[in-house]
């Protein structure tokens, strides 16, 4: 059923905008989760702040921002990894984020204790 695939994507991805705007005071302008075989990839576009957009425009603001997001990750992973479980059902195994300062993207991805994509098809 190809539309309970688009309903829990856009379940995680409502998930992770409320979580984003508790954590950072703003959600991003948009969202995309997709379940792909036993990973969920998650595209954050324009989470970046308005001091964050002026801080990149220098190489060491480009730093101080990828540090400063990498290090709030770190502090929540647990809680952006129980979101996945909570809504999947299944257990992450692991978890890899990165922001651009470029084009004010961040991808989260989620590697995931089975073929999730498999048997939400079926």
């Amino acid at each position: 059923m190809k539309s309970s695939k688009r309903r829990l994507e856009a379940e995680l991805s409502e998930a992770f905008i409320k979580m984003q705007r508790e954590l950072i005071g703003r959600g991003p302008q948009e969202t995309r989760t997709y379940i792909l075989e036993d990973m969920v990839i998650v595209r954050f576009k324009g989470v970046l702040t308005v001091e964050e957009k002026h801080l990149v425009e220098h190489d060491t603001g480009r730093k101080l921002v990828k540090q400063m997001r990498q290090v709030l990750r770190e502090m929540y992973s647990t809680n952006i990894e129980e979101i996945v479980e909570k809504h999947t059902g299944c257990k992450v195994l692991s978890s890899h984020s990165d922001i651009s300062t470029k084009t004010g993207e961040r991808m989260e991805v989620f590697v995931i204790d089975k073929n999730l994509e498999k048997t939400i098809e079926q």
